[in-house]
């Protein structure tokens, strides 16, 4: 039977599949953490309170990189590289999701419009990332292997989720609505366009490490197109409402470490 948790524990069972899944996370996860540590950085003056929140938020990816290559090397695996259709942020970026590295490269500080887009980009990934860690959760939450990790990771990206809805809400009310709306739909309508041709190319890619059959493959790509056509249709929306938080200043604090997985 074809479910999430079969085909996540077909990848965990096996060395190479498993390697390649955690290379890809990590490398997004080390990605994101530069990321943020560059607009922590540039910041402009009129936002520099926000500053010590995208770090932390930083920080927390950089802790999830280092968790994935833990888990690796647990298992006596290297890090393999990340095959170019598979890397989800690059091909944000190329899609101009997000702020472009160019821009993060420069010492030049960054605009409120600037501050809007991040977090706008980060609401729409970060929605992405909390619901595939919540389906890891419920599945795989007592694993002995990868439980710990996941129970961490998930509980950073809701934080980081709550954090985008509050400081979105309170940059709504400052006279960003109308921006803020319009990035955030044209960040969602990319997202799960590259979301889609992700996760078909990463599926191919196990599926020739897993050896699955032709019938296997051909129902999951059906299934991820059939996924992107009901995001495409009403399921993009989730990913643009804002409502405030239960848990507010999600991260006003430090960022938490995860010793025993570094």
């Amino acid at each position: 039977m074809l479910s999430a948790k079969n085909l996540f524990q077909e990848i965990l069972d096996d060395d190479e599949s498993f390697r390649l899944f955690c290379s890809i996370a990590a490398s997004g996860e080390s990605q994101g953490g530069w990321e943020n540590g560059r607009i922590a950085a540039l910041v402009p003056h009129s936002e520099r309170a926000l500053a010590p929140k995208i770090a932390r938020h930083g920080a927390d990816e950089d802790k999830h990189g280092r968790i994935f290559n833990a888990l690796m090397k647990k298992r006596g695996l290297a890090p393999v590289p990340v095959p170019p259709g598979t890397d989800y942020t690059m091909l944000l970026e190329r899609r101009g999701i997000g702020l472009a590295h160019d821009k993060l490269n420069r010492d030049e500080p960054l605009t409120e419009r600037d501050i809007v887009v991040y977090l706008a980009h980060s609401r729409v990934t970060e929605q992405r990332a909390a619901e595939q860690m919540q389906l890891l959760l419920k599945h795989f939450a007592e694993h002995p292997d990868v439980g710990r990790a996941i129970r961490v990771i998930a509980h950073d990206e809701d934080n980081h989720l709550a954090y985008t809805h509050e400081e979105l809400l309170r940059l709504a009310a400052a006279g960003h609505g109308r921006l803020i709306q319009r990035t955030l739909r044209e960040c969602a309508l990319a997202e799960i366009r590259v979301h889609r041709d992700v996760s078909l190319a990463v599926m191919a890619r196990m599926g020739r490490i897993l050896g699955w059959s032709t019938a296997k493959s051909a129902v999951l790509t059906v299934g991820l197109h059939a996924m992107y056509a009901y995001e495409r249709l009403v399921g993009w929306r989730r990913m643009v409402t804002l409502s405030m938080p239960a848990h507010r200043d999600a991260l006003g604090g430090p960022a938490t470490s995860a010793p025993e997985f570094a």
